[in-house]
Protein backbone atom coordinates (compact mmCIF):
# COMPACT_ATOMS: atom_id res chain seq x y z
CA UNK A 1 0.00 0.00 0.00
CA UNK A 2 1.55 3.70 -1.32
CA UNK A 3 1.79 5.97 1.58
CA UNK A 4 -0.68 9.07 1.28
CA UNK A 5 0.70 12.59 1.47
CA UNK A 6 -1.86 15.23 1.76
CA UNK A 7 -0.43 18.83 1.17
CA UNK A 8 -0.92 22.36 1.53
CA UNK A 9 0.74 25.64 0.51
CA UNK A 10 0.96 28.78 2.70
CA UNK A 11 2.20 31.72 -0.30
CA UNK A 12 2.64 35.50 0.09
CA UNK A 13 3.51 37.56 -3.04
CA UNK A 14 7.32 37.51 -4.49
CA UNK A 15 8.86 41.08 -3.25
CA UNK A 16 11.98 39.97 -5.41
CA UNK A 17 10.19 39.32 -8.75
CA UNK A 18 8.15 42.55 -7.91
CA UNK A 19 11.06 45.17 -7.22
CA UNK A 20 12.50 43.49 -10.76
CA UNK A 21 9.93 43.11 -13.13
CA UNK A 22 8.16 46.74 -11.86
CA UNK A 23 11.52 48.63 -10.85
CA UNK A 24 11.15 49.56 -7.50
CA UNK A 25 14.57 48.98 -6.13
CA UNK A 26 14.10 51.67 -3.34
CA UNK A 27 10.60 50.85 -2.16
CA UNK A 28 9.67 48.68 1.32
CA UNK A 29 8.02 45.25 0.71
CA UNK A 30 4.88 46.86 1.38
CA UNK A 31 5.02 49.45 -1.35
CA UNK A 32 5.92 46.61 -3.65
CA UNK A 33 3.08 44.11 -2.80
CA UNK A 34 0.59 46.71 -3.01
CA UNK A 35 1.87 47.87 -6.59
CA UNK A 36 2.13 44.19 -7.12
CA UNK A 37 -1.92 43.89 -6.24
CA UNK A 38 -2.61 47.17 -8.12
CA UNK A 39 -0.91 46.26 -11.37
CA UNK A 40 -3.11 42.93 -10.96
CA UNK A 41 -6.55 45.12 -10.38
CA UNK A 42 -5.85 46.40 -12.97
CA UNK A 43 -5.17 43.55 -14.85
CA UNK A 44 -8.36 41.78 -14.46
CA UNK A 45 -10.38 44.78 -15.03
CA UNK A 46 -11.10 44.94 -11.01
CA UNK A 47 -12.15 41.19 -10.60
CA UNK A 48 -9.44 40.37 -8.64
CA UNK A 49 -6.09 41.55 -6.46
CA UNK A 50 -5.29 37.78 -6.33
CA UNK A 51 -1.65 37.66 -8.09
CA UNK A 52 -0.70 34.94 -11.05
CA UNK A 53 0.73 31.34 -9.97
CA UNK A 54 4.77 32.63 -10.96
CA UNK A 55 4.37 35.92 -8.39
CA UNK A 56 3.62 33.66 -5.39
CA UNK A 57 6.28 32.94 -2.66
CA UNK A 58 6.24 29.84 -0.58
CA UNK A 59 5.91 30.16 3.23
CA UNK A 60 4.85 27.21 4.39
CA UNK A 61 4.35 23.52 2.95
CA UNK A 62 2.62 21.02 5.40
CA UNK A 63 1.47 17.14 5.48
CA UNK A 64 -0.51 14.52 6.48
CA UNK A 65 1.70 11.51 5.92
CA UNK A 66 -0.57 8.07 6.26
CA UNK A 67 1.08 4.67 5.81
CA UNK A 68 -0.23 1.19 7.45
CA UNK A 69 2.41 2.09 10.40
CA UNK A 70 1.50 5.67 11.89
CA UNK A 71 0.07 8.62 10.62
CA UNK A 72 1.73 12.11 11.35
CA UNK A 73 1.29 16.26 10.52
CA UNK A 74 3.71 18.43 10.10
CA UNK A 75 5.25 21.28 8.28
CA UNK A 76 8.31 21.04 6.31
CA UNK A 77 11.35 22.96 7.14
CA UNK A 78 11.67 24.38 10.22
CA UNK A 79 11.38 28.11 10.74
CA UNK A 80 14.34 29.66 9.37
CA UNK A 81 13.90 27.00 6.54
CA UNK A 82 14.40 28.68 2.81
CA UNK A 83 12.16 28.45 0.23
CA UNK A 84 14.06 26.13 -1.66
CA UNK A 85 14.96 24.10 1.37
CA UNK A 86 11.33 23.53 2.13
CA UNK A 87 10.06 22.64 -1.84
CA UNK A 88 13.31 20.99 -1.81
CA UNK A 89 12.05 18.46 1.05
CA UNK A 90 8.68 18.30 -0.99
CA UNK A 91 10.24 16.36 -3.92
CA UNK A 92 12.36 14.37 -2.13
CA UNK A 93 9.33 12.71 0.18
CA UNK A 94 8.47 12.09 -3.83
CA UNK A 95 11.93 10.53 -4.66
CA UNK A 96 11.82 8.46 -1.94
CA UNK A 97 8.10 6.75 -1.01
CA UNK A 98 6.02 7.46 -4.58
CA UNK A 99 3.50 8.27 -2.30
CA UNK A 100 -0.37 9.17 -3.54
CA UNK A 101 -0.77 12.81 -3.15
CA UNK A 102 -3.50 14.33 -2.06
CA UNK A 103 -4.73 17.97 -1.96
CA UNK A 104 -7.53 20.52 -2.82
CA UNK A 105 -7.26 22.77 -5.60
CA UNK A 106 -3.32 21.38 -6.35
CA UNK A 107 -3.68 21.09 -9.43
CA UNK A 108 -5.16 24.90 -9.96
CA UNK A 109 -2.75 26.48 -7.57
CA UNK A 110 -0.48 24.60 -5.23
CA UNK A 111 1.38 22.62 -8.26
CA UNK A 112 1.73 25.41 -11.08
CA UNK A 113 3.10 27.40 -7.89
CA UNK A 114 5.93 24.43 -7.17
CA UNK A 115 6.62 24.23 -10.76
CA UNK A 116 7.09 27.84 -11.04
CA UNK A 117 9.34 28.09 -7.84
CA UNK A 118 11.11 24.42 -8.23
CA UNK A 119 12.09 26.15 -11.84
CA UNK A 120 13.31 29.70 -10.05
CA UNK A 121 15.55 27.58 -7.46
CA UNK A 122 16.95 24.99 -10.24
CA UNK A 123 15.38 21.98 -7.84
CA UNK A 124 15.50 18.66 -9.44
CA UNK A 125 12.30 16.38 -9.21
CA UNK A 126 12.50 13.44 -11.76
CA UNK A 127 9.83 11.05 -10.21
CA UNK A 128 7.55 14.15 -9.64
CA UNK A 129 8.16 14.83 -13.68
CA UNK A 130 8.27 11.16 -14.92
CA UNK A 131 5.43 10.27 -17.09
CA UNK A 132 6.57 6.89 -18.95
CA UNK A 133 9.86 7.46 -20.38
CA UNK A 134 12.08 5.71 -17.99
CA UNK A 135 9.10 3.79 -15.81
CA UNK A 136 6.29 2.17 -18.19
CA UNK A 137 3.70 2.52 -15.20
CA UNK A 138 4.23 5.89 -14.97
CA UNK A 139 2.09 6.93 -18.33
CA UNK A 140 -1.00 5.30 -17.24
CA UNK A 141 -0.89 6.43 -13.75
CA UNK A 142 1.58 10.08 -12.97
CA UNK A 143 1.31 13.00 -11.00
CA UNK A 144 0.68 15.36 -13.45
CA UNK A 145 -2.41 14.23 -15.42
CA UNK A 146 -5.86 15.71 -14.61
CA UNK A 147 -7.07 12.65 -14.55
CA UNK A 148 -4.73 10.19 -12.78
CA UNK A 149 -4.85 9.20 -9.30
CA UNK A 150 -1.30 9.62 -8.08
CA UNK A 151 -2.25 13.07 -7.56
CA UNK A 152 -5.69 13.44 -6.29
CA UNK A 153 -7.33 16.53 -6.62
CA UNK A 154 -10.29 16.35 -4.29
CA UNK A 155 -11.87 19.81 -5.35
CA UNK A 156 -11.38 18.68 -8.68
CA UNK A 157 -11.98 15.32 -8.32
CA UNK A 158 -15.64 15.79 -6.51
CA UNK A 159 -16.40 18.58 -9.08
CA UNK A 160 -16.54 16.47 -11.95
CA UNK A 161 -13.91 18.22 -13.64
CA UNK A 162 -15.92 20.98 -13.93
CA UNK A 163 -15.13 24.52 -12.51
CA UNK A 164 -18.77 26.02 -12.11
CA UNK A 165 -19.21 22.74 -9.15
CA UNK A 166 -15.96 23.74 -7.00
CA UNK A 167 -16.53 24.21 -3.41
CA UNK A 168 -14.39 25.55 -0.56
CA UNK A 169 -12.72 23.57 1.44
CA UNK A 170 -13.92 25.45 4.50
CA UNK A 171 -17.21 25.48 3.58
CA UNK A 172 -17.25 21.75 2.81
CA UNK A 173 -15.39 20.73 5.68
CA UNK A 174 -17.93 22.30 8.53
CA UNK A 175 -20.96 20.80 6.01
CA UNK A 176 -19.61 17.38 6.62
CA UNK A 177 -19.03 17.99 10.57
CA UNK A 178 -15.18 19.26 10.23
CA UNK A 179 -13.73 21.82 12.09
CA UNK A 180 -12.75 23.96 8.64
CA UNK A 181 -10.25 26.71 8.70
CA UNK A 182 -8.81 27.74 11.55
CA UNK A 183 -7.16 31.06 13.44
CA UNK A 184 -6.99 32.39 10.07
CA UNK A 185 -7.89 33.07 6.48
CA UNK A 186 -6.26 33.03 3.36
CA UNK A 187 -6.59 36.63 3.09
CA UNK A 188 -4.58 36.93 6.58
CA UNK A 189 -1.63 34.95 5.69
CA UNK A 190 0.56 38.35 4.03
CA UNK A 191 -0.24 40.20 7.13
CA UNK A 192 0.84 37.67 9.25
CA UNK A 193 4.08 37.11 7.19
CA UNK A 194 5.02 40.86 7.70
CA UNK A 195 4.18 40.53 11.27
CA UNK A 196 7.03 37.65 11.00
CA UNK A 197 4.36 35.38 12.78
CA UNK A 198 5.23 32.23 10.47
CA UNK A 199 4.42 29.69 13.25
CA UNK A 200 1.16 30.87 13.27
CA UNK A 201 1.02 30.27 9.44
CA UNK A 202 2.31 26.71 9.66
CA UNK A 203 -0.12 26.24 12.17
CA UNK A 204 -3.29 27.67 9.77
CA UNK A 205 -1.72 25.23 7.09
CA UNK A 206 -1.86 22.36 9.36
CA UNK A 207 -5.60 22.55 9.82
CA UNK A 208 -5.68 22.88 6.38
CA UNK A 209 -4.40 19.96 5.59
CA UNK A 210 -6.37 17.71 8.66
CA UNK A 211 -9.50 18.88 7.21
CA UNK A 212 -8.37 17.47 3.74
CA UNK A 213 -7.29 14.32 5.00
CA UNK A 214 -10.90 13.60 6.44
CA UNK A 215 -12.82 14.34 3.68
CA UNK A 216 -10.07 12.17 1.55
CA UNK A 217 -11.25 9.38 3.58
CA UNK A 218 -14.64 9.96 3.56
CA UNK A 219 -14.04 9.70 -0.48
CA UNK A 220 -12.34 6.78 0.11
CA UNK A 221 -15.28 4.95 2.12
CA UNK A 222 -17.52 5.95 -0.49
CA UNK A 223 -15.94 4.94 -3.56
CA UNK A 224 -15.85 1.63 -1.52
CA UNK A 225 -11.96 1.31 -1.00
CA UNK A 226 -11.87 1.83 2.49
CA UNK A 227 -14.79 -0.10 4.59
CA UNK A 228 -16.40 1.30 7.98
CA UNK A 229 -13.89 -0.65 10.14
CA UNK A 230 -11.11 0.92 8.24
CA UNK A 231 -12.34 4.54 8.27
CA UNK A 232 -12.68 4.05 12.10
CA UNK A 233 -10.02 3.09 12.51
CA UNK A 234 -8.28 5.66 10.16
CA UNK A 235 -9.63 8.24 11.90
CA UNK A 236 -9.17 6.60 15.63
CA UNK A 237 -5.37 6.79 14.92
CA UNK A 238 -5.30 10.40 13.85
CA UNK A 239 -7.15 11.43 16.45
CA UNK A 240 -4.89 9.69 18.89
CA UNK A 241 -1.90 11.32 17.25
CA UNK A 242 -3.30 14.78 17.69
CA UNK A 243 -3.34 13.57 21.34
CA UNK A 244 0.27 12.65 21.96
CA UNK A 245 1.51 15.38 19.66
CA UNK A 246 0.14 18.02 22.34
CA UNK A 247 -0.12 20.64 20.12
CA UNK A 248 -2.32 23.91 20.83
CA UNK A 249 -3.62 23.81 17.79
CA UNK A 250 -4.11 20.05 16.95
CA UNK A 251 -5.93 19.98 20.38
CA UNK A 252 -8.01 22.81 18.85
CA UNK A 253 -8.81 20.95 16.01
CA UNK A 254 -9.69 17.39 17.69
CA UNK A 255 -11.75 19.44 20.13
CA UNK A 256 -14.34 20.89 17.39
CA UNK A 257 -13.95 17.76 15.38
CA UNK A 258 -15.33 15.68 18.57
CA UNK A 259 -17.87 17.80 19.46
CA UNK A 260 -19.55 17.84 15.95
CA UNK A 261 -19.63 13.76 15.76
Amino acid sequence: MAAIMVYDLETVPDINAGRRLLGLTDSTDQEVAEALFARREQQTQGASTFLPHYLHQIVSISVVVSTPEWVKVWSLGDLDATESDIIARFFEGIERYTPILVSWNGSGFDLPVLHYRSLLHGIPAPRYWETGDDEPAFKWNNYLSRYHQRHMDLMDVLAGYQSRAFAPLDELSILLGLPGKMGMAGGEVWKTYQAGDLSNIRNYCETDVLNTYLIYLRFQYIRGHLNKDEIDFETERLKAYLLSADKAHFLTFLKVWQSHE
